[in-house]
């Protein structure tokens, strides 16, 4: 009996030392969290190796990972960043960069135990060598397209060379996909580097439970320091989880449990935000509203080799333009978040926006324009299909309603996003729902899906338009190294853009940030990066 009971006694204290234990654990925990920046991706992380960062969910970690030669401010404009300065070569098409020679790798086995060593401009060349290499089948390798000759002239200076002008090349160069990576490091780990990835950035690895939870702690040797010369980040660790849903992350947010959230769901749009787009009462005392004109164009694609009758006709395709109120359509299906495409194809935000002349809401002229297409074709009773998957299905039937009040029949097709994408660019679909977000902050980004040697597959020209002038200004463009000269043939291209009509640009996004007002230093920019090197968090 006696023996019992001290086991009871012992197996009770035993319980209390482990409850303490914990207790104490989450106090640490709770005392530290004012050190930790959480955020929801709803999306599958593939890869955190820089050479595959083609999309938003893994370039916001991975640009806590990696540098590259220079980056660009929340204005778009270019810095330095491993390159302390450069110089152009206009004659000869040579960038020449002279590197920082205080960046070192994040320490790993690889370089010794608990060791790192200093970045070369040679570790540039193994990188872009990396980024061409066939058998990396990099999706970036399209960056070095124009590109001649890249070498290492000594361990300080990085040399390139132009095919021929590219006067948006410099912005390129800030894109995650020329990140230096360590030879060592990629060969040591091979395929695994996905998961293993050894960068320069202010945040290293630690922990990729995938779809589960991603962790990244703080750089202790990070070359970069704030104004009054602190070593950045600010921040401990970056946690990332993986629920899968908009809702179950808003949810999250509004409880507490991650810092922010990005982009304005259906799910949630009316309970935190007003029709016109201001914060809910409610959420006012805790959530910062941050917003910017964000680099991406939604908009409806006609396939421009279709034999059907309705795509080939400019009249038709000028009538859908002006036959659905844009405004009306961002105002209810939006709350008012986001900026009706009145003017071209390229967004606002960019050099060449300009108040070209696009298509406002016309329901008369846009009558007359089917009566013109009946005429001219015999087909009494228009009829199109649009593709499109789910999450624009609300837009595509706003505009489904307006044009049959016009006279054209719209068949709404709802596939899967990879289904959409897979036949959008094989030409399946006479119509299609898309969106561009730049790739860099230059508006011959959005033209080039225009030119015509970019037809798909070779590029990214889904529509398949052909216009002599258009890609004879296009050309010219590229000879352009003056930003203000530059605009005028981009406003030039767009104004053709729009009167040949071969897209119905929908709206021009807008970057929205719903933000814990214990964040600070988290900015907004317009091309929505995520970059947490400078955010503090308040206990």
């Amino acid at each position: 009996m006696i023996n019992k009971l001290n086991k009871l006694i012992i197996t009770f204290s035993g319980s209390c030392i482990s409850l303490l234990a914990l207790s104490c654990d989450t106090k640490v925990i709770s005392d530290r969290d004012h050190l930790v920046f959480r955020y929801n991706e709803h999306s599958n992380i593939g890869t955190l190796d820089p050479a595959f960062a083609s999309n938003p969910q893994i370039i916001w970690p991975t640009n806590q990972l990696f540098n590259s030669l220079v980056q660009l401010d929340d204005s778009l404009n270019i810095e330095p960043d491993i390159a302390k300065s450069w110089t152009i070569n206009d004659s000869t098409l040579t960038y020449t960069f002279i590197l920082r020679d205080d960046v070192f790798f994040h320490k790993n086995k690889v370089f010794g135990k608990d060791s790192t060593r200093t970045v070369t401009a040679y570790d540039f060349e193994y990188s872009f060598n990396r980024l061409l290499d066939e058998k990396v089948a990099s999706r970036g390798r399209w960056v070095l397209n124009n590109v001649d000759e890249f070498k290492a002239e000594n361990d300080t200076v990085f040399s390139i060379r132009l095919k021929q002008a590219f006067p948006a090349f410099l912005g390129i160069l800030s894109m995650r996909y020329c990140s230096v990576v360590p030879r060592e490091a990629v060969e040591y780990y091979g395929n695994d580097f996905r998961s293993n990835p050894v960068g320069t950035g202010p945040f290293v690895f630690k922990l990729w439970e995938e779809n589960v939870k991603l962790v990244l702690r703080r750089n202790p040797i990070y070359f970069e320091k704030d104004e009054e010369g602190n070593s950045l980040p600010y921040l401990e660790a970056v946690a990332i989880t993986f629920l899968p849903d908009k809702q179950s992350e808003f949810l999250q947010f509004a409880q507490g449990k991650i810092d922010f959230v990005s982009g304005l769901d259906n799910s949630y749009k009316d309970e935190i935000v007003t029709t016109s787009g201001k914060l809910q009462d409610k959420y006012k005392d805790r959530v910062k509203l941050i917003t910017s004109p964000y680099l991406n164009t939604e908009y409806l694609g006609f396939f421009m080799d279709a034999k059907a009758p309705q795509i080939q006709s400019k009249a038709l395709r000028q009538a859908i333009n002006y036959g659905f109120d844009r405004l009306k359509m961002i105002t209810y299906l939006r709350n008012g978040m986001g900026i009706p495409a009145v003017n071209g194809f390229i967004p606002k935000g960019l050099p060449g926006f300009d108040n070209i002349e696009g298509y406002s809401y016309q329901p008369d002229k846009a009558r007359q324009l089917v009566k013109q297409y009946i005429e001219e074709t015999g087909d009494q009773h228009p009829k199109i299909t649009i593709g499109t998957n789910s999450q624009y299905l609300d837009l595509c039937e706003y505009i489904q309603r307006e044009l049959e009040k016009i006279g054209i029949t719209v068949t709404i097709d709802v596939m899967p996003p990879s289904t959409l994408r897979q036949m959008k660019s094989s030409g399946e679909l006479d119509i299609f729902r898309a969106s561009w977000i730049a790739d860099y902050p230059d508006a011959e980004n959005y033209l080039s899906l225009f030119y015509s040697p970019n037809f798909t597959p070779k590029g990214p020209n889904y529509t398949h338009f052909k216009n002599e002038v258009f890609d004879s200004l296009y050309v010219y463009a590229l000879s352009i190294s003056n930003i203000n000269k530059r605009k005028l043939i981009y406003t030039q291209m767009d104004s053709i853009i729009m009167a040949e009509a071969p897209v119905i640009p929908l709206f021009y996004d807008m970057a929205i940030r719903f933000v814990s007002k214990k964040v600070t230093g988290l900015g907004i920019n317009p091309q929505n990066f995520l970059v947490l090197k400078r955010v503090k968090k308040d206990k």
